[in-house]
């Protein structure tokens, strides 16, 4: 009888490369709990669980994570406008930190002194999980195959993958795979790799409605589809009604090159309906409610807090200082935004709000309100002496 070296929690998706690392982990003497998290991919859930356990799993946890998701993590992205380099929602980072808080959780729960992941040793996502599992369970420790040399030396592509999983009687997928990389979730689907990693290669469906932003948070209740007056307001509901009209008019998908944190740029091609519609509507009722200077300074946070989702440092001190700063600035945001969507656009028809900061009267061309024109020569005269 082997001793056991200990219990591992997996991070795993049910695809060919967890299956493989599940066994590899078994093989290395490991018992291995295997963990699949719900964040809203299309997936066959109780195919993967019985895959796992067949594949010799001690435990099986599947986990909906999807209501947490939108509340502890993508709505902390929408109230700071969280976008990386100009582009992209974050919709894969973003997803990471969610991921991995439950990991630690079982892997604490069920004593297990390891966690493991299928994250390359060259991407981004190996930080985001590792940094969160650091800084939630700073005594574990993780197994990373794809930065272990026995490991990548004997997998050095598909082809050995393919061949160890038969070998190992591991069920693979009879269709050949895209030939790119897909990351999909409640926020976003993603693409990279394959043909992708060739950048000039091209990649291969009106609604109107209004959102409701609630005081203090500065976070949609509830959202209405004014055509026909029905009405989401649970977290969750908004998030996919949102994902699922913007889907259909082609909402939110982007094609950049963008900078890893580990230093080289990669291709990635991000479909994010429901994010793109709700930082238009996010960004008009914060203009429409929030002091100038309180919003300069906010933006500056936002593109900081983009770098550190992106980068994978969510539970870092300065992550939660700046969601801190950031709910701060969110006390005055609310009201009602209405929009259309249509054609791959969101249009912006109109908003209002009990804290609204605009003065239809002082800003009249028609009546003059409590402003003298007059004291406009001296303002420009100082501006100018510089």
């Amino acid at each position: 009888l082997v001793m056991s070296k200990g219990t591992v929690v997996l991070a795993y998706s049910g695809g060919l490369d967890t299956s493989c690392i599940l066994v590899w982990l078994k093989e290395q003497g490991y018992d291995v709990i295997a963990f699949l998290a719900n964040i809203g991919q299309s997936e066959d859930f109780d195919a993967a669980r019985k895959k796992a356990e067949n594949l010799g799993a001690k435990k099986v946890f599947i986990d909906d994570l999807r209501a947490e998701f939108v509340t502890d993590f993508i709505w902390p992205a929408v109230q700071a406008n969280a976008i990386y380099e100009d582009r992209y929602l974050l919709g894969t980072s973003i997803a990471r930190p969610c991921i991995a808080r439950r990991q630690v959780e079982i892997a604490r729960r069920e004593g297990a002194q390891f966690v493991s992941h299928g994250a390359t040793g060259k991407g981004n996502d190996q930080i985001r999980f590792e940094l969160t599992c650091y800084a939630l369970y700073p005594e574990v420790k993780v197994i990373s195959p794809w930065r272990i040399p026995e490991f990548y030396n004997s997998f050095k592509g598909r082809k050995d993958l393919m061949e160890y999983a038969e070998k190992h009687g591991i069920p693979v997928p009879v269709t050949p795979k895209a030939p790119w990389s897909m990351d999909a979730n409640l926020m976003h689907i993603s693409y990279e790799s394959g043909i992708l990693e060739n950048p000039k290669v091209r990649a291969i469906r009106d609604s109107w409605v209004e959102m409701s932003f609630d005081h203090f948070f500065g976070v949609p209740v509830k959202v209405t589809n004014m055509t026909d007056g029905h009405s989401k307001d649970s977290a969750l509901d908004i998030f996919s009604y949102l994902n699922e009209i913007g889907g259909k008019h082609g909402v939110g998908r982007i094609d950049i090159v963008e900078n890893r944190f580990i230093g080289m740029k990669s291709r990635g091609i991000y479909e994010t309906p429901g994010g793109t519609i709700l930082l238009k509507a996010h960004l008009d009722i914060e203009t429409f409610t929030m002091d100038k200077e309180v919003r300069r300074i906010k933006q500056g946070l936002g593109v900081r807090i983009s770098e550190l989702i992106y980068n994978g440092f969510w539970y870092s001190p300065e992550g939660e200082y700046l969601r801190h700063c950031i709910a701060k600035s969110q006390e005055n945001v609310e009201g009602k935004v209405q929009l259309s969507v249509f054609k791959g656009q969101v249009y912006i028809l109109g908003r209002e709000s009990p804290k609204s900061l605009y003065n239809e009267e002082l800003v009249s061309m028609d009546v003059q309100g409590d402003y003298e024109p007059s004291d406009a020569s001296g303002f420009i005269k100082i501006i100018a002496v510089r």
